[in-house]
């Protein structure tokens, strides 16, 4: 789908997502699927030039394998002066913590480049799937 490049477009394509997968996956991972996408639509506004049209290209895709359902957000607009990375954000900071909260959610997120724009992704793997960032130190 396609969203204006404009703050109403996170709030258009979290609606239309937990519409469509509402009865797709559980509350829980529909949860983190909303907030990550959602943050991906606002770092595209605040951050990036839109596609032509004035838009944002929002999609997901959702399928079983392993026993388990796996989800990818992808959010694709006209790409910034820089690709998208996680800031030092203060406690008082007013942003900055996008992409913590989105690595902290998703299995693994990512950025894919090319001569039109770019593509930030995030993946979700089924629970209880290894995330070897998440395992404690060992000491």
């Amino acid at each position: 789908m396609v969203v204006p490049h404009h703050p109403t477009g996170a709030r258009l394509a979290r609606h239309r997502l937990a519409g469509v997968l509402a009865d797709e996956v559980p509350p829980a991972l529909l949860a983190d699927l909303v907030a990550v996408l959602a943050e991906l639509v606002g770092n595209a506004v605040r951050h990036a030039d839109p596609l032509p049209g004035g838009v944002v290209r929002v999609s997901w895709r959702l399928r079983t394998a392993d026993g388990g359902q796996h989800v990818r957000v992808q959010v694709t607009d006209g790409g910034g002066g820089s690709a998208p990375m996680p800031r030092s954000a203060g406690p008082h900071a007013a942003d900055g913590r996008g992409l913590h909260i989105v690595a902290g959610l998703a299995t693994r997120w990512g950025v894919d480049r090319d001569g039109l724009g770019q593509s930030v992704w995030a993946d979700f793997a089924p629970a209880g799937a290894y995330r070897p960032d998440l395992v404690p130190a060992a000491g």
